[in-house]
């Protein structure tokens, strides 16, 4: 029955990627990364929601508090609540820029605003570069979903599997068809985590899970602690929006009051949390031995779910992984055919896409295969590159006049820093490695932007 029930979803899903073409004929390359920038408030929410609330949604939250405790999920939940005001006002800016530049990737923003080969070819490079890990966590997110949920096939042919899905929803009409599959993935992952939270309070008892649990583990942070929670809160909310694929989905709307509905509306999501947290802690309490942290919402969900909802369960966190895999495709697909590949016809653009798109799905599953990560982990090394080309975003945003040279030596530094930080695992005192290197992104632009002129002016 969960088989049985799992396979529907996926069939479903394919015929509503089929729908989504319907009355749009051969695409262009704008309808087929960014919609024509024709979609509306609903369209928009979903295609944004399916992104954030993803397999590390399912798998990452629960994953982590498993892993380090409680507390190790305070600031998933407050960097996402952080970035929602963001997002209210640098979304619909973000959009009025893509339309002045005419921009379907992030790069195109920079080159339409600095008009630098050098530093579009940078931002396109280290997006690309950045966003792998990303892909890993998909995959990483499927595996640990499927083998969770009881299903022993070999990772090989669950990645591979993941990787076919995931391009057919693209090859068949872009991003249209990740914005209807987003509808029902986001029915059958709000569903399937409130259900399991729910049969925990209702076969073990909220009060009795969270004592147990409490024996184990502590709920109290210590100052490090706090200082990496809230340092990566603020950290993370910076890069939310600047993500190449947040960007690519802001370009979709129809206009910029369309972005501001739906960042109103982001927040209600959060109500699931609760249900996560309640699914962790049950897998705390009981002691299950599991083969990865990864693995402990699913663990919950198999010992007290029927067969018919595990099925949904299933496919919910199947659809959450793929879509969101679809997503960044979409996004890297044209920075390569777009802005490493300059000059390229446009009615070659969207095929060559499509080979970039497979040569990234390879990449993704050898990292897989290769080096398991727990996801918090693949997510923090996303994030300590894509965080560093905020401050270029916002002076695009702001229209103000920074030198080319400057924002590409800030990205440089903040993103050779974090990777140096990171292997060295270095400490300060809990603080997030990342924001001590945008702190220092920001610092070298200043100085690169600034010292050119104070060397010009002359004593009196």
């Amino acid at each position: 029955m969960t088989t049985a029930v799992f396979l529907g979803f996926i069939v479903f899903s394919l015929y509503l990627a089929i729908r989504s073409r319907k009355g749009h004929g051969a695409q262009s390359v704008h309808d087929f990364f960014v919609a024509s920038r024709q979609f509306g408030a609903y369209l928009v929410f979903f295609l944004a929601a399916g992104e954030i609330y993803s397999i590390g949604t399912m798998v990452g939250f629960p994953g982590g508090i498993y892993a380090k405790g409680p507390t190790y999920g305070v600031w998933f939940l407050g960097y996402i609540l952080l970035a929602y005001p963001l997002g209210y006002f640098l979304g619909p800016k973000i959009w009025q820029a893509g339309a002045r530049y005419n921009a379907i990737t992030l790069p195109d923003l920079f080159k339409g605003h600095y008009g630098s080969r050098a530093l579009e070819l940078i931002v396109a490079g280290s997006s690309i570069l950045f966003l792998l890990p990303w892909g890993q966590l998909q995959f990483t997110g499927l595996v640990a979903a499927l083998k969770g949920l009881g299903w022993e096939f070999d990772p090989v042919y669950l990645v591979l599997i993941s990787a076919a899905l995931a391009f057919t929803y693209i090859a068949i009409s872009g991003v249209r068809a990740s914005a209807y599959i987003a509808i029902l993935k986001d029915i059958l992952m709000v569903v399937a985590i409130v259900a399991t939270g729910v049969a925990v309070g209702w076969k073990a008892g909220v009060g009795d899970v969270f004592h147990a649990a409490s024996l184990q583990v502590s709920n109290q942070m210590n100052d490090t602690q706090l200082r990496f929670s809230m340092s990566t809160m603020l950290f993370q909310a910076l890069g939310f929006y600047v993500m190449p694929f947040a960007v690519q989905n802001f370009f979709t709307a129809r206009s910029a009051n369309t972005i501001r509905r739906t960042q109103v509306a982001m927040p209600l999501y959060m109500l699931m949390y609760p249900f996560l947290v309640l699914a962790s802690y049950y897998a705390i309490s009981q002691n299950l031995q599991l083969a990865s942290p990864n693995e402990a919402f699913f663990a919950a969900a198999v010992r007290l779910l029927p067969d018919w909802l595990l099925g949904l369960v299933t496919a919910g966190a199947a659809l959450s992984g793929l879509l969101v895999l679809a997503g960044i495709c979409l996004a890297i697909g044209p920075i390569v055919t777009r802005n490493l590949l300059p000059g390229m016809p446009e009615q070659r653009q969207k095929q060559g896409a499509k080979v970039v798109i497979v040569v990234y799905l390879v990449l993704s599953i050898a990292m897989t295969l290769a080096t398991p990560n727990l996801m918090l982990t693949l997510i923090n090394t996303t994030y300590y590159g894509v965080t560093q080309f905020f401050p270029g975003v916002i002076v695009i945003l702001f229209s103000l006049k920074v030198r080319p040279m400057a924002i590409a030596l800030g990205i440089l530094s903040g993103q050779g820093l974090a990777i140096a930080l990171y292997a060295q695992q270095a400490d300060f005192g809990g603080i997030n490695l990342g924001l001590v290197s945008l702190a220092v992104n920001l610092l070298v632009t200043v100085v690169a932007n600034y010292a050119p002129r104070l060397a010009r002016v002359q004593p009196a």
